[in-house]
C-alpha cells in the first residue's frame, strides 16, 4: 500500500516538474486541476481540450506569462472578469463551448493575436474588442450574433474574420470604410449563412479597395510559386 502512494505521489511530482519545465499544460480528460494554478509564471501553454469543465477559475489570472489558453469542446457558460490580467496571452481557443457572452475586459488582452469562440451562444460581442489592435484572425462562427461591433474596424492587424452561420442581416455603417480601408492586413472576409446577401456587402464603402488588396497579396503568392491549398484561392469574401 504504502509503495503504491509512494510511485502515486512521484508521479504526480514529476507530472508538475515537467510542467515547471517545459510550461505546456496538456490534460484530456480531467477536471480543471487545481495544481496547475500553483505554477503561477511557469505555464505557457494550457490545454484542456474535450473535458466536462463548465467553469474556469477566477485563479487563472495567476498564469501571468500564459501565452496559449485551449479550452474548446467543454461546457463552459462564462469567462471570469480578470481574465483580462493574462497580458502575456496570444491566443485564446474556446470552440465549441456554452458561452453567452464575453465580459469587457476581453479588451485588456492587447497582446492577443488569435480568437476563436465558434460553435457557442454568443448574442453579442463586447465593443472592448476594438482594443485588440494585435488580433490577426477572429472566429466567431456558429453563434448567435445578429451584428458586429463598429469597434471591430479598429482591429487594425486583422487579417481574417470568419462570421459564417449567424443572423447577421447588415453591418453597421461605420464598419465598412474602417474594416475594408484601415485594415490593411485584412484579407478573408467570411459570412456565409448570414441574411446578409452578397450584393449588400459588394456595395459597401471600401469593398473595391479590400478586393484590390487582397488579389494583389495573392497574385504576389502566385508569382512566388506559393500555392493557397488543393482548391485554389480563397475569393477573400465568402457570403
Amino acid at each position: 500500500m504504502g509503495c503504491c502512494q509512494s510511485r502515486g505521489a512521484d508521479s504526480k511530482a514529476n507530472r508538475i516538474a515537467r510542467w515547471r519545465s517545459t510550461g505546456i499544460v496538456a490534460l484530456p480528460q480531467v477536471t480543471f486541476p487545481d495544481e496547475v494554478l500553483d505554477l503561477d509564471r511557469s505555464v505557457r501553454t494550457l490545454d484542456l481540450t474535450h473535458n466536462k469543465l463548465v467553469e474556469i477559475p477566477m485563479d487563472i489570472s495567476n498564469l501571468v506569462n500564459m501565452q496559449r489558453l485551449i479550452l474548446a469542446s467543454n461546457l463552459i457558460e462564462r469567462l471570469p472578469i480578470n481574465l483580462g490580467k493574462l497580458q502575456a496571452l496570444k491566443v485564446m481557443i474556446l470552440d465549441e463551448n456554452h458561452i453567452t457572452s464575453l465580459p469587457d475586459e476581453l479588451g485588456q488582452l492587447v497582446r492577443l493575436e488569435k480568437l476563436s469562440i465558434s460553435g457557442n451562444m454568443l448574442m453579442s460581442l463586447p465593443e472592448t474588442i476594438g482594443s485588440l489592435r494585435n488580433l490577426s484572425l477572429l472566429n466567431v462562427s456558429n453563434n448567435k450574433l445578429k451584428y458586429l461591433p463598429e469597434s471591430v474596424g479598429s482591429c487594425f492587424s486583422l487579417e481574417e474574420l470568419q462570421a459564417n452561420d449567424n443572423l447577421i442581416e447588415e453591418l453597421p455603417a461605420s464598419i465598412p470604410p474602417n474594416l475594408l480601408k484601415d485594415c490593411k492586413a485584412l484579407q478573408n472576409i467570411s459570412l456565409h449563412d448570414n441574411p446578409i446577401s452578397m450584393d449588400q456587402f459588394q456595395q459597401m464603402e471600401g469593398f473595391q479597395e479590400f478586393e484590390a488588396r487582397r488579389k494583389k497579396k495573392f497574385d504576389k503568392q502566385i508569382d512566388s510559386n506559393v500555392m493557397i491549398d488543393s482548391k485554389g484561392l480563397d475569393e477573400g469574401v465568402d457570403l
